[in-house]
């Protein structure tokens, strides 16, 4: 039996989905299809991606039917679940994007990853969703030499691939410290391209705007066969022109799909709410987002109560792409965090963990997102966000109401549109692979925090291996 080490509080919670919704109390699934209909738009998932494409194709073309599909309820996978990191951060690498369609492409979707960060805070304002959105943007803290060193490489990445100083810049020890206060910090930059969310409460609210606008949900309703003008359901099948595969992490469940995406988890703990005398010695006013430069990096923010939100990769990876789909996370890996929030900000340590949950996020074999819409076959998908979807997601639903219209615009003409890749690796083969890389990643990180003053070799084998 495996016991904990971080200190639980008395009503502590693992998995139920995720903390997002303990405030919002897990919402009762509409009604399931009810039998054959059809409709001119069926969009099979009822996450970011789904509601955002819904969303914008009803109001293009309000005379469209368009029915969605979901297997638990509008926001039950990683829209309900991940870190509240509305991030212009591209899902994927410029070069790649660059190798197929030149630099000033992969420029161009970098600049319409910004923008949609600013876009999703204007529609949930235009609606009335109330995500708890604070725009403070992000802070990426180095906490070793060798991280100091990979933060500035980075830096002078971004400035080739477009960048500015409005972008992002690099703090001094005392504009870092006036942010909040990292133990261990030796370096860090600040971009304002990043906004906190409530992940559920934009779930739920997109969700509510896309029913207004006459959309059908139905929930409760699992996909079992994704196929040209239609989406087969056990209560019934949707005939449509146009079949839209929103699937992202959950995409290795759909039959003929199962080696597409790598469905890579992701774990996360909440403290209970912190006092002012500990926010006193953290700082964090201005609740941007917090990342770092470890190879095993952590991601966390400020909640709207106060609280301590920080993930983590943990267990990434189960055999043959299992997914434990109400979130529970490994002691290991709770006690893995608590150790690293605490050594981020030690005077969290009297805190106690109030829950702790997972999900899965979709990894393509090259690790870049991609949009897609066949018009011979109807069959259209987006996905492979690979950890960045909440803003990326925004951007997949205007260009996938693109394509499906059929209109020429910036959006359909962007690198990732009708980008290819090949599928993973069969097991064992696929499952030794993650967990080597993030092997290799923990050994890196342990060396560099020894003091080693440049970047690991064992992180490059890592990359290596997995193609990241």
């Amino acid at each position: 039996m495996c016991t904990m080490n971080a200190p639980l509080s008395s009503g502590f919670v693992n998995g139920n989905v995720s903390f997002w919704y303990r405030s919002l109390g897990l919402p009762a699934p509409g009604e399931p299809l009810g039998g054959d209909v059809r409709a001119d738009v069926a969009v099979v998932g009822a996450g970011y991606t789904g509601l955002w494409t819904a969303y914008y194709l009803k109001k293009a073309q309000p005379s469209l039917d368009i029915v969605v599909l979901e297997k638990e309820f509008a926001g039950f996978g990683a829209s309900g679940r991940n870190g509240g990191w509305l991030t212009g951060a591209l899902a994927g690498t410029p070069e790649r994007y660059a190798k197929t369609h030149g630099p000033d492409a992969a420029r161009r979707l970098q600049r319409s990853m910004f923008a949609a960060v600013d876009e999703v805070v204007r529609v949930t304002a235009e609606e009335g969703v109330d995500a708890d959105i604070v725009k403070g943007g992000i802070t990426t803290v180095a906490r070793s030499a060798a991280q100091a060193r990979r933060l500035r490489e980075d830096l002078d990445w971004q400035r080739e691939w477009g960048w500015t100083e409005e972008d992002v810049r690099l703090l001094s020890p005392g504009e870092m410290d006036e942010r909040l206060r990292v133990s261990g910090a030796v370096g860090a930059t600040w971009s304002p391209h990043c906004a906190r969310i409530q992940p559920a409460k934009l779930a739920q609210g997109l969700a509510r705007a896309v029913r207004d606008l006459g959309v059908k949900i139905y929930e409760r309703t699992p996909v079992t066969e994704i196929a040209p003008g239609r989406a087969v359901t056990p209560y019934g099948t949707v005939t449509a022109r146009h079949v839209l595969r929103c699937t992202e992490g959950f995409t290795a469940t759909i039959p003929g799909h199962h080696r597409d995406w790598l469905p890579m988890n992701s774990s996360m703990i909440v403290t209970e709410p912190l006092p002012a005398q500990v926010w006193d010695s953290i700082g964090w006013a201005g609740r941007e987002l917090l990342g770092d430069m470890a190879h095993y990096y952590m991601y966390a923010q400020r909640t709207a109560d106060d609280r301590i939100a920080f993930g983590g990769r943990g267990k990434p990876y189960l055999y043959g792409s299992k997914i434990d789909e109400r979130g529970h996370t490994h002691a290991w890996t709770i006690d893995a965090l608590w150790d690293l929030l605490t050594s981020f900000f030690p005077a969290v340590a009297s805190s106690q963990v109030a829950h702790a949950w997972s999900g899965v996020l979709g990894v393509p074999r090259d690790w870049c997102a991609t949009v897609h819409v066949d018009h011979a076959t109807g069959l259209g998908w987006a996905g492979g966000y690979t950890g960045h979807g909440v803003t990326t997601t925004n951007l997949a639903g205007r260009t996938l109401c693109d394509l499906v219209l059929q209109r020429d615009t910036e959006l359909t003409s962007l690198p990732w549109v009708d980008r290819r890749v090949r599928s993973w690796e069969p097991e064992p083969l696929r499952w030794l692979g993650v967990h080597s890389m993030y092997r290799l990643y923990r050994l890196a990180d342990a060396r560099e925090n020894r003091g080693l003053t440049r970047t690991s070799t064992l992180a490059k084998i890592a990359n290596k291996i997995t193609g990241h």
